[in-house]
């Protein structure tokens, strides 16, 4: 019969527990890295050096093992010796105005370009209405005004002398110019023209038809004139607005001069300055508002001014960018509108950068799962990535849902390390699922739930609560409290030999342990106080286990804890909720009768068992089968369930108690209820590891330490989870007083021998199992079920002959 484990196999202390090598974190140095996560640095390094395409990052990892914080200070690390990316503008696009044109500009000089062209817009709002009211422009339109008005009076008047040499005058009335026939200077009337000789009238009528002609061509010349007059009037603005364009632009070509780019775009501006100073004259137009606000130039001359896009004048090495809401428009911007008139307008001045823009020539870090649950912001970024290359997008122009005038600027290069940071679940669906994805992200970083517990990693674990304080600025920590926090590192990884990577809640049980500190006037943070903590946090989340713990103290619920019982037997179960996780007892009961070799998991028959659940059901059927009927029928039915359960049942950690209890009833033994029992079994009857096994033996000691102690109680586990065991201090204190005990076992056999008291009985040489052992009373039973079920074949065949005899 297997022993009780020692005290010292249920609690593994801290290496360095008993002879600290220092006193206090104070004398420890800082830890450059993670403890544990060699393998994901070396793979983030690896990302972050290789140029090639398509080797981005994926970090998979359970939040709060410092995936984050590991991944941004090596980003930070590569970007600062990498040279700053340039800078992006967006400018007028004069021949396509629907077309924006991206210009690239060194950085720090996006800025100043900028300021260059909004000094140039407000210089020649004052340069070019005074160059128009000079003397030199009044006396040069004033020519041109004289010279055409000379050349039509001198058409008119010649017209008005070849009449007047006919006796015909040419008049100026307010309807036009007319022709009338004329007498000693006085124009005749209509009975006087009649008194004249019919030849006299006729040839006035001649001259005056011919004159009418001349007149006529000199009219339809006049609208020649006047195009002729307005293009050297154009022409005139153009030499005049040339004189104050050139000297402003000529100074901006000179400072530009080494950019092709912003050179064409000045010579673009400088063109359509003299083609457009007419506007320059006119009375300035109120610039719109947005959100209330005027923007600062009217919209005439918006045109001229420059969209910083991407600005990195302040930029040190390569940028890093972290969005924290990585929508569609975030990632690869967006192009604005604003109501003008009763409509929504835009032009290139309303576009603005996303977080691509921002990172490109540097690197983007993204939390998958936000990414993911942004509308069409995975698809945008995966676009932008195949094509090396960004352009502002709105989703209402894509999902043709607006009508409002659309913008397409010219795409912008993009060359940018994309991190992205999720849990394992993320990229295994995107791995199975997005044929892209293993394209795009050739490089995952995996990071460690948990590293190997040596005296090594101690005192790594000791430097990095050390390097913990001093960051958080907390009180130094005592080497007694350090060696308290690395044994709950092992409790929270649920193993002895293990220390949980969870930084996040290391980091939070050393801050709610220096506030007791700090409450208590303490210099430093002690054993006592991280104690506390862990106690504190129990009894704050433990209203549920309470309650639980009452209904079974009250008798609501049926668990006994001593006395004998058969075919009973206690089972552990395990509640998770949320950041709680606690054990209970669960009472399993079976039944057995004569049958036909079926084992029924009631839970499974109403649909309340899990899959596992009735996976271990059938291994256990397996297993009785194989065992004590493998050479003749197994004539019974038995029933299993978990009693007073109302919820799912799940997990094959109770199929060596459901075993125990099923062997009681064939056996017909009784199962001492001081005893609970958790494992799973294989065909071959041998115990295997379960989970939360520390949450499983509290769980029954609450119950027996609160109903009163006997020295009998305890807890049977497979002996594979014995390494596992980080108990509290109460329950090994028991253990050590021989009040409570804890057993390892390694097959059902064992298991069944603490539970009955009765040995289990292994077969001999020849396969006799001893009379009066617990597989000898099984076999026994099976046989006489098999004996009974051939016996009532045999008279059921019997009956039918003699029934099919009396018909014949």
């Amino acid at each position: 019969m297997p022993s009780p484990l020692d005290p010292q196999q249920l609690y593994t202390p801290c290496a360095f527990a008993s002879s600290p090598p220092f006193a206090s974190t104070e004398e420890l140095e800082d830890l450059p890295h993670i403890p544990g996560q060699t393998r994901a640095a070396e793979a983030v390094a690896l990302a972050l050096a290789m140029a090639a395409e398509g080797f981005n990052l994926f970090v998979m990892g359970p939040p709060g093992t410092g995936r984050r914080s590991l991944v941004l200070d090596m980003v930070a690390q590569a970007a600062a010796g990498r040279p700053v990316p340039p800078d992006w503008v967006y400018v007028h696009n004069f021949a396509q105005p629907h077309k924006p044109r991206a210009i690239q500009l060194p950085a720090g000089r996006g800025r100043v370009f900028k300021a260059d062209m909004q000094r140039l817009v407000e210089d020649l709002l004052a340069a070019i209405p005074a160059i128009f009211e000079s003397d030199e422009y009044r006396n040069r339109l004033e020519e041109i005004e004289q010279e055409f008005a000379e050349r039509e009076h001198a058409a008119f008047r010649a017209v008005g002398e070849q009449a007047e040499r006919e006796g015909i005058a040419l008049l100026r009335t307010p309807g036009g110019f007319g022709l009338a026939p004329v007498r000693d200077g006085e124009v005749l009337g209509p009975e006087e023209f009649d008194k004249l000789p019919e030849h006299e009238k006729a040839r006035i009528r001649a001259a005056i038809e011919r004159l009418h002609g001349e007149l006529h061509k000199v009219i339809r010349q006049a609208p020649q004139w006047l195009r002729e007059k307005r293009e050297r009037v154009r022409e005139l603005n153009r030499e005049f607005s040339r004189l104050a364009v050139e000297h402003q632009i000529g100074e901006l070509k000179d400072k530009y001069r080494d950019l092709p780019a912003v050179l064409a775009h000045l010579q673009a501006v400088e063109q359509d300055l003299i083609d457009s100073a007419e506007e320059f004259r006119k009375p300035a137009e109120a610039p719109p508002q947005v959100l209330g606000l005027p923007l600062a130039v009217a919209p005439a001359f918006r045109r001229y001014q420059v969209n910083l896009l991407v600005d990195h004048g302040d930029t040190r090495g390569a940028p890093v960018v972290e969005p924290d809401h990585p929508n569609h428009a975030a990632l690869v911007g967006r192009v604005e509108h604003i109501e003008h008139l009763g409509a929504l307008v835009t032009d290139f001045s309303l576009i603005k950068a996303g977080a691509l823009h921002q990172a490109s020539g540097g690197f983007l870090v993204l939390d998958a799962h936000r990414l993911l649950t942004q509308p069409y912001a995975w698809e945008g970024l995966k676009r932008a990535l195949r094509a090396r290359r960004v352009r502002p997008d709105s989703l209402a122009q894509l999902l043709s849902l607006a009508s409002t005038i659309a913008l397409e600027p010219e795409p912008i290069p993009l060359e940018v390390k994309v991190v992205l940071v999720g849990e394992r679940l993320l990229y295994y669906l995107l791995a199975e699922f997005d044929p892209d994805f293993p394209e795009l992200f050739k490089v995952v970083a995996d990071f460690e739930d948990e590293l190997p517990r040596t005296p090594q990693s101690a005192f790594e674990y000791a430097r990095l609560i050390a390097t913990l304080a001093r960051r958080e600025r907390l009180l130094p920590f005592a080497a007694e409290a350090c060696a308290r926090l690395e044994e709950q590192a092992a409790r929270a990884a649920g193993d002895a030999e293990r220390l949980s990577t969870h930084i996040e809640g290391l980091l939070d049980l050393m801050r709610e342990a220096d506030f007791l500190a700090r409450q208590a006037g303490e210099p430093r943070v002690t054993r006592a106080q991280v104690q506390a903590v862990v106690a504190a946090r129990e009894r704050r989340s433990g209203r549920l286990r309470e309650r639980v713990q009452d209904g079974i103290l009250r008798g609501t619920v049926h668990i006994e804890t001593s006395g004998q019982m058969t075919g009973q037997v206690n089972g552990l179960s395990v509640i998770d909720l949320g950041t709680t996780r606690f054990a209970h007892p669960t009472r399993i009961t079976a039944n057995v009768r004569l049958g036909e070799g079926e084992v029924i998991d009631i839970h499974r028959e109403v649909e309340l068992g899990g899959a596992i659940h009735s996976k271990g059901v059938m291994i256990l059927a397996s297993f009785l089968a194989t065992r004590y009927a493998s050479s003749l029928p197994l004539s019974l039915t038995a029933a299993l369930t978990f009693e007073q359960t109302y919820g799912q049942v799940e997990g094959d950690s109770a199929s060596m108690a459901e075993l125990c209890a099923l062997l009681s009833a064939l056996a017909l033994l009784p199962i001492k209820q001081a005893l609970a029992v958790t494992g799973s079994v294989d065909q071959h009857g041998h115990a295997q590891a379960i989970g939360a096994v520390n949450e499983k033996i509290e769980g029954f000691y609450d119950i027996c330490a609160r109903r009163g102690l006997t020295g009998e109680q305890g807890v049977i586990i497979p002996a594979t989870n014995v390494k596992h065991l980080m108990l509290r201090e109460d329950v090994v204190a028991a253990c050590a007083a021989g009040r409570f005990h804890v057993w390892p076992v390694r097959h059902v056999d064992e298991a069944i021998e603490l539970l009955t008291g009765v040995p289990a009985g292994a077969p001999d040489d020849q396969g006799v199992v001893p009379e009066g052992t617990v597989n000898y009373r099984v076999a026994a039973r099976l046989i006489e079920f098999s004996s009974l079920r051939q016996a009532y074949a045999g008279h059921g065949e019997g009956k039918a002959r003699r029934r099919n005899r009396g018909r014949t």
